[in-house]
């Protein structure tokens, strides 16, 4: 199977289950549920896909792009560790790197803003590291949804973990919408 005829595979990193759900640390999840929502003739849906420890929507061509088909996906262990379960979906449906796209939450971005770019470094990124080693450190891509800096002097793993307020959550579905446009123009 060639690069072209291969899946995307897309895939939103973040903690499993509700305490996290809302949280700066899922950023890349939200990737997730937008392209979902995009999904033609009606939204996608991610199920449990046990292999893998992964929820995942098959979209066929058409769905969500014209000729291919794509695979969205989050997983559902925790970010530190999320690159087993990615490479064993990228092995499943037979997904090279270079087809891989992982979405997460990037500190270095004001919250907002984000950025696609293939290969490169982690950033000190846990959930990155965990795939790019799983990987064998092949490029894949890498779509950053800035979150911004803690404030004052709160560490990173606390603000990671708090939830958007109200006001955030507006702009992290922007950054989401604006995300999957970027997705979209790079395929």
């Amino acid at each position: 199977m060639s690069t072209s005829d291969s899946p995307l595979l897309v895939v939103g990193l973040g903690n499993p289950g509700p305490t996290y759900a809302g949280t700066r640390h899922n950023a890349g999840v939200a990737l997730i549920d937008e392209l979902c929502s995009r999904a033609t003739p009606m939204p996608a849906q991610l199920a449990v896909h046990k292999r893998t420890n992964t929820e995942v929507a098959e979209l066929a061509a058409g769905r969500l792009l014209p000729d291919r088909q794509v695979i969205l996906a989050r997983t559902r262990a925790f970010m530190n560790v999320s690159g087993g379960p990615i490479k064993a979906l990228a092995d499943y449906f037979r997904v090279p790197p270079s087809n891989l796209y992982v979405a997460y939450d990037e500190l270095d971005l004001e919250l907002g803003q984000v950025k696609l770019r293939t290969g490169g470094g982690d950033h000190g990124h846990n959930g990155l590291k965990s795939v790019t080693k799983s990987l064998g450190g092949k490029p894949y891509h890498k779509l950053a949804l800035g979150i911004g800096r803690p404030p004052g002097r709160m560490a990173p793993a606390n603000y990671v973990l708090k939830p958007f307020s109200s006001r955030e959550q507006v702009d992290l579905s922007i950054a989401a919408a604006d995300a999957a446009d970027l997705w979209r123009r790079s395929v």
